[in-house]
């Protein structure tokens, strides 16, 4: 359904329109009037003739035309029935800005429900309940009850909160930000995020999408419109509650280490969505996005009145990855023509304290010439003979007459002092930040969406596997009752995926013990086969290094002596022996299945210090090599695989190829709740990787 008439409709019904200024039912028909609303506004309020000179009607049904929206401020009991109402009226849309709904408990939840099944019925699309309601600042229509109209602009904003929303409105109007959509969620029982982010892809009003979120219901369908959205638009999202404090505790690494915020983080980052710390950093970034084109690439040249805030500036954008752009020898020479002997001609280039607005502008002029820098920097601090506003002018006729496509973003730093010239910057489409960071947080994005854009697009990968015997040992353990699958069949899980695992095989005693030595031959590891021991280590059922049969007799009897006195009531299986693989490094693959996202895979540094050291990325799948390379490049370990001071660089190519194939076997078995491989060994370059131990935790029906 097209949300045309939702923002635009031709007719406006207020249910519950009221006489009492303090009322909400009075503000909203205020607001719809003031807003300059030139459709139909129609009153229902069976006990007034009329309100603001408009006829009110007894009810609904006395209408005499159809209601393209309704908009109900009566108490949840009566929405219900006024509902069947509007569907004789072919009512569309509807804003329910009354409370008293799921937010309130249990028999709120009810009848939330019972509205939201018939309204699918009756095919009207429900915003809220219990919201702030909605603005489109070009029809226009204040369809809500905040008393604060900014002023028309290219960036629509959603929010799940109203207490938010109407903050965010009220900064907006303050710091004349141009808004093109307001909506608030409220319970988002029907009308979603998802809903809104398609309709704004082809609003022609729209340049920027930002919203604040608190959570999303149908994580696939989140990613899926947002990597669609993204490639045209920028989405920029603050996200709340973001520690896990509360969360359900888990027993594997990933589980420990996994989280909903991480989960959120990892969608996004796969999506091309921009994650916003602050309110004042989404529409930091939504300034910059709603008036500047994108960078060509990565070099930047900053220009500055002030060593220190140049500095500043310089130490972000490495920070950022932001490359200070060479500035060519002739660009050199001829800045050397008019700037001061004791300015710096190179990046960052100072202009020195005593510039007035023409030598920043013939500066600037100078450096727009150079077609190898993608972005510039105007950094300006205020001085007895700083021309602030006059400087303002200057840069924006400048950017002008070169006539470049190239984004400028500046930092006027003070208050009072560089006021007038931040307006002026910030009315004419360049905008002005209060330090160089943020400013040059703004370029990071402007370059990431660039990016995102150009990104190329790759397949799935699809490995060839024994599906069929996965599935029979995930049956055999469900049949039993067993939800945690030990080492040894999680081990035959991974083999049917053709991820390559030690040799071994169960003793039950010593003496199995020594005939599968015959096999694998000396050193071996030494593990305890016991569905019930998540951590081996911790209770002391794992020997390494074992050399001769003398070791093996006194490994077999400490491990199951240790485990005896630690977990009496485990069930062991026997002891697993395992050839031992040398001359490797030690990474964790996990799986953790967030409510949300379905499976989120975790890469990192192995052993038993992941959760310590926590240098893990995260990605969701179904994953992409691209995306399997990314989490690899992400951590902070990368460098030991890539060889450090001599040492032959690891397999990074088998390490991709053994994250595709778990992400195709959690995609094959969504039941799967937890894995680990811990610790993944890495050979040296060619030599592929090797699951060293396993452990994987599957869905109890129940």
């Amino acid at each position: 359904m097209k949300f045309a008439d939702f923002f635009c409709p031709k007719s406006v019904a207020v249910i519950g329109a009221s006489r009492d200024k303090e009322k909400v039912g009075y503000t909203i028909v205020d607001n719809i009037i003031k807003s300059g609303y030139k459709g139909k506004i129609l009153l229902v309020n069976p006990n007034a003739a009329e309100i603001h000179g408009i006829k009110c009607y007894k009810s609904v049904l006395d209408i005499k035309v159809d209601i393209d929206l309704a908009i109900m401020v009566i108490p949840s009991k009566h929405v219900l029935h006024a509902l069947d109402d509007c569907a004789k009226k072919n009512t569309r849309f509807l804003i329910i800005i009354s409370a008293g709904f799921k937010e309130t408990g249990r028999e709120g939840a009810i009848l939330e429900k019972q509205i939201i099944d018939k309204a699918h019925i009756y095919n009207i699309r429900i915003l809220g309940p219990n919201c702030l309601g909605m603005i489109d600042f070009n029809c226009p229509l204040n369809a809500s009850f905040s008393p604060n109209m900014p002023e028309k602009g290219t960036i629509a904003f959603l929010s799940q909160s109203g207490a938010l929303g109407t903050a965010v409105l009220d900064w907006a109007k303050t710091n004349g930000m141009g808004l093109s959509k307001f909506v608030s969620m409220g319970n988002k029982a029907d009308i979603s995020e998802i809903d809104l982010f398609k309709d704004w892809l082809d609003d022609k009003n729209t340049n920027v999408i930002t919203a604040y979120v608190e959570g999303v219901t149908n994580g696939r369908q989140f990613m899926d419109v947002c990597s669609k959205v993204t490639k045209q638009k920028p989405i920029i999202i603050i996200k709340s509650g973001n520690t896990d404090a509360g969360a359900k505790a888990v027993s594997s690494h990933t589980g420990t280490l996994a989280g909903s915020s991480k989960a959120y983080e990892a969608a996004f980052r796969q999506t091309g969505v921009i994650r916003a710390g602050t309110i004042k950093d989404l529409f930091n970034l939504a300034a910059a996005f709603a008036h500047q084109p994108l960078p060509t690439g990565k070099n930047i040249a900053i220009i500055t009145n002030a060593g220190g805030p140049g500095i500043m500036a310089s130490d972000a954008c490495e920070e950022n990855g932001i490359n200070l752009a060479q500035i060519k020898k002739e660009t050199v020479e001829e800045l050397k023509n008019f700037l001061p002997p004791a300015g710096n001609f190179y990046n960052p280039i100072d202009v020195l304290g005593d510039a007035l607005a023409q030598r920043y502008a013939k500066t600037f002029e100078v450096i727009l010439k150079d077609k190898d820098i993608n972005a510039v920097m105007v950094l300006l601090t205020p001085q007895a003979m700083t021309q602030e506003l006059e400087t303002a002018k200057a840069l924006v006729e400048a950017l002008k007459k070169s006539g470049r496509k190239i984004p400028v973003v500046t930092s006027f730093m003070g208050g009072h002092e560089v006021k007038e010239g931040v307006d002026y910057l910030n009315s004419s489409g360049i905008p002005s930040f209060s330090i160089p960071e943020e400013a040059v947080q703004a370029l990071k994005a402007l370059i990431d969406q660039a990016e995102w854009i150009n990104k190329k697009q790759d397949e799935l990968r699809i490995f060839k596997a024994d599906k069929k015997y996965a599935a029979e040992i995930f049956r055999r353990n469900l049949d039993r009752n067993h939800y945690e699958i030990g080492e040894m069949e999680a081990r035959e899980i991974l083999a049917a995926y053709d991820i390559r695992v030690p040799y071994g095989a169960v003793a039950k005693n010593i003496t199995d013990a020594k005939e599968i030595i015959k096999k694998t031959g000396f050193p071996v590891v030494m593990k305890i086969d016991s569905p019930d021991i998540l951590h081996k280590s911790d209770v002391g059922g794992i020997k390494v290094g074992i050399e001769n049969e003398v070791d093996l007799d006194a490994a077999f009897e400490s491990i199951i002596s240790s485990v005896k006195k630690f977990m009496p009531d485990a069930r062991i299986n026997g002891i697993s022996i395992q050839e031992m693989i040398k001359d490797k490094k030690e990474i964790i693959i996990g799986v953790n299945k967030d409510p949300q996202f379905g499976h989120m895979i975790m890469f990192g540094l192995g052993g038993i210090y992941v959760e310590v050291l926590k240098d893990v990325s995260f990605r969701i799948a179904p994953l992409k090599e691209s995306d399997a390379r990314e989490m690899i490049e992400e951590i902070k370990a990368i460098k030991l695989l890539k060889g450090v001071r001599g040492e032959s660089p690891s397999d990074i190519d088998s390490v991709v190829e053994v994250l595709l194939k778990i992400s195709q076997l959690v995609t094959d078995f969504p039941d799967i709740m937890e894995m680990d491989i811990n610790p993944l060994f890495v050979k040296e370059k060619g030599k592929g990787s090797i699951a060293g131990d396993a452990r994987i935790s599957i869905q109890n029906k129940e």
